[in-house]
């Protein structure tokens, strides 16, 4: 039975869906990624970020982007954190670990009456909402027409299932510690994040 999801989801720009080290896209919205290859779809729930690949084809790619791949700085990542707090308290979800990443977030996330996937959809958009309150928003210059802003989100994210304790203890480590590992500060848990009891 599961007990909670270790989620991650990207920003813009951070993992294509033709990444020669695999990616959960089954197509190609994009035509000029087209010419770096197919979609690299893989069901495998292991990471695949550290596997050899071709970095020069990878960084091409991204170069072919509508946009520069989204970074979001310090200041991003509070504002970020101001919207999961908001999403949190509109849901009543419990997140017990989250890592918000310059181009990635890490969550360990307690099953919820909600699909995961639409439960990662809402902690976005009110994410995406504080960034353009605070007026933050990384795309904002891209604005279309009636203020339209591109999301700085990528469509899914990766959501492993957690079906014991134990293994939601061991993702709430690999959350907390992932910024330590990247060479990053530390970070404070965030005020929406309650422990986990087992």
């Amino acid at each position: 039975m599961v007990v909670a999801y270790h989620s991650i989801f990207t920003a813009y720009g951070f993992w294509l869906p033709n990444d020669p080290r695999g990616s959960w896209s089954d197509y190609i919205r994009r035509y000029e990624l087209l010419q770096f290859g197919n979609a690299t779809k893989t069901i495998e729930r292991r990471s695949h970020a550290h596997d050899e690949h071709d970095d020069a084809l990878r960084t091409s790619a991204k170069d072919a982007l509508r946009y520069s791949p989204v970074v979001f700085n310090g200041v991003q990542a509070r504002s970020i954190a101001r919207g999961f707090a908001k999403a949190v308290e509109r849901t009543g979800c419990t997140i017990h670990a989250c890592a918000i990443m310059p181009d990635h977030v890490h969550m360990v996330i307690a099953r919820h009456h909600y699909d995961v996937e639409q439960l990662i959809g809402r902690l976005k958009s009110d994410a995406t909402h504080r960034l353009c309150l605070d007026g933050l928003h990384p795309l904002a210059w891209c604005a279309a027409p009636g203020g339209v802003v591109p999301s700085p989100w990528v469509r899914k994210g990766w959501n492993v299932y957690l079906n014991n304790a134990d293994q939601v203890y061991r993702a709430i480590d690999y959350v907390s510690e992932n910024p330590v590992r990247a060479g990053y500060k530390a970070q404070s848990s965030w005020s929406f994040v309650m422990p986990f009891r087992g």
